[in-house]
């Protein structure tokens, strides 16, 4: 049976589940935000290390501007707001992604909770903001610039993002849609994938609990043969 440290998540989901309700595309957003905290202690309670959600991308920008300024709010909100869950679930809260291309208050934010959150010991909430793959392999690639001699393997994951988390063991992709779209490709090297066509705000402990049972079952190879 496979021990379940690491799940990602990327929640897809919440434009095309608000235009079913008749809903603006920011209606969606709030909801899908009360359902990453449904996750999140459902996550912690199965005793998972790390939960990494792909909250917005490095693309994400180049969505409408009203919509942008609606998820930066929403994250705000969700860093004053969550922090109380957090503690009494006893997760302690990270990000990944390039910070610096958020507002000074916003930065501020961030670390407040991280800071109020690092003395917890369960679970690990990570959210991916301003977060691409690409971005991130270029600058773990620029910061390893100055080892004198050849840049290995784990040189550059000590420069990743994600320096000391394990890597992706699963990862969960709701709405529908069968693509990693710049999330984690180095981390999910050998993660087992599942794509579900739940829009996120529908997404269920009940669909993760299914998923789980399923990838625990999984033969997970690793690039090897396994003798029957």
């Amino acid at each position: 049976m496979n021990d379940l440290v690491h799940l990602a998540m990327i929640m897809d989901g919440n434009g095309r589940w608000a235009k079913r309700q008749g809903k603006e595309r920011s209606f969606g957003h709030k909801e899908g935000a009360k359902k990453v905290r449904e996750i999140t202690k459902y996550a912690s309670k199965m005793g998972i290390k790390y939960l990494t959600l792909y909250a917005f991308s490095t693309e994400n920008w180049n969505r409408p501007k009203a919509e942008v300024a609606v998820l930066m709010k929403l994250l705000s909100k969700y860093l004053h707001s969550e922090i109380p869950t957090l503690l009494e679930n006893n997760i302690r809260f990270d990000v990944i992604g390039d910070m610096s291309k958020f507002s000074t208050t916003l930065q501020q934010e961030i670390v407040y909770a991280k800071e109020q959150t690092a003395h917890c010991t369960g679970l690990t909430q990570v959210l991916a903001i301003n977060y691409g793959a690409h971005d991130e392999i270029l600058r773990a690639i620029q910061k390893s610039l100055h080892v004198n001699g050849e840049i290995t393997k784990e040189i550059l994951e000590s420069h990743l993002d994600t320096a000391g988390m394990p890597p992706v063991d699963l990862l969960i992709r709701t709405g529908g849609d069968g693509r990693l779209s710049n999330f984690l490709l180095w981390q999910v090297a050998y993660a087992e994938l599942f794509f579900s066509k739940t829009l996120w705000p529908d997404f269920s402990v009940g669909e993760l609990e299914t998923i789980v049972s399923e990838y625990t079952q999984r033969e997970r190879r690793f690039g090897a043969v396994i003798e029957e």
